[in-house]
């Protein structure tokens, strides 16, 4: 039941699912970039969820808990995800950003979520 109740929700869900898929994806291949691009690069990242995604999200979390409907979606655990991704890298990046702030700690705070967050959960792959 993450996707919504019906086809407006679904369509909604699927737009926020797609910008922070565009989010990852930056991410993703930053590490495989040569060593004198990195900078450029994580700028870029910074640059582009700052001025385009994350406000789209703060407004989006503006008067409801949740970015779509009145209950959690696969779009809600996508944000969760890239919110934590960004911090990694830029630890200050949600400053500006009051209303993902709370929704991210309502989102730590499911007890599954927070059990797969918890030190030595599978929450990350080792490296290869």
């Amino acid at each position: 039941n993450l996707y919504g109740k019906d086809l407006k929700e679904r369509a909604l869900i699927d737009m926020y699912t797609e910008s922070t898929i565009d989010v990852m994806d930056m991410i993703i291949v930053q590490p495989f970039s040569p060593p004198e691009n990195k900078q450029k690069q994580l700028s870029a990242i910074e640059q582009t969820a700052k001025s385009r995604h994350l406000p789209a999200f703060e407004k989006g979390l503006k008067n409801s808990q949740f970015l779509v409907g009145n209950q959690l979606s696969r779009a809600d655990v996508h944000l969760l995800e890239v919110t934590l991704m960004l911090q990694e890298l830029f630890p200050t990046i949600l400053s500006t950003f009051p209303n993902i702030q709370a929704f991210q700690e309502k989102m730590k705070a499911l007890p599954t979520i927070s059990k797969f967050l918890q030190p030595g959960s599978k929450r990350k792959s080792p490296p290869d």
